[in-house]
């Protein structure tokens, strides 16, 4: 954990530090997060941990227990469900409206944010996968030109991190076989095909989160498939 640095705005620093902690799942679901050595590790006093710690429990990030202290939070199945089936349909059109705008320019920088995913995950670095995905459905939003559309999908993106972090490894190479045929849709200008693209790329992420979700609670299988 990096100790910050004093001239930024100190409480939000120490909020976006703790909560990108999280979103990545360096601290995990259900960790208890203690002040006295959150600061520590900081390098900085427990007040302004504090603070951060409650804006993260107003937010659904942390969830403050009397008496047993703050704990991140462990999302739900239906949270999950939720939010995930709420990012397919802000994406299913972004991709549909982004096809009208697409340039040479647009279509090369979607595949270059490919390739280096598709080279992260042959690289298995986990938290390099996550971040070109999330940087390249953040393009195709961009990319819809509705500024409406794209401040609800900022809204959701950094909970959709959360959630795809734990199977980015488990939607391999599937998934960005999935983003490569999406690029091509919009390549051609295909908004319905691309907008069927993205629905199903979406809602395979979200079986993925599920069966990894019920494999915790009722172990591994028996043998491979």
């Amino acid at each position: 954990m990096p100790r910050l640095r004093r001239p930024a705005p100190l409480r939000e620093g120490v909020y976006e530090a703790l909560l990108e902690l999280i979103v990545t799942r360096a601290l995990q679901p259900g960790q208890h997060l203690v002040e006295s050595e959150l600061a520590t590790r900081l390098g900085i006093s427990r007040q302004p941990v504090r603070e951060a710690l409650q804006r993260l429990s107003t937010e659904g990030w942390v969830d403050l227990r009397p008496a047993h202290g703050a704990f991140v939070h462990a999302p739900t199945e239906e949270e999950a469900d939720q939010l995930l089936a709420v990012r397919s349909l802000l994406e299913a059109e972004s991709a549909r409206l982004a096809a009208a705008n697409m340039t040479p320019q647009a279509v090369a920088g979607l595949r270059e944010i490919c390739e280096r995913g598709v080279s992260a995950l042959a690289a298995d670095e986990v938290d390099a996968v996550v971040a070109a995905n999330a940087e390249l459905h953040s393009a195709i939003v961009e990319l819809s030109g509705n500024k409406v559309l794209a401040e609800l999908a900022a809204q959701v993106d950094r909970r959709v991190r959360w959630y795809y972090t734990p199977v980015a490894r488990q939607r391999g190479p599937e998934s960005w076989t999935e983003h490569a045929a999406l690029i091509d849709a919009l390549a051609e200008h295909d908004g319905e095909q691309a907008a069927q693209i993205m629905r199903e790329h979406t809602e395979q992420t979200r079986r993925s989160y599920h069966r990894r979700a019920e494999s915790e609670v009722t172990g591994p299988p028996t043998s491979a498939m």
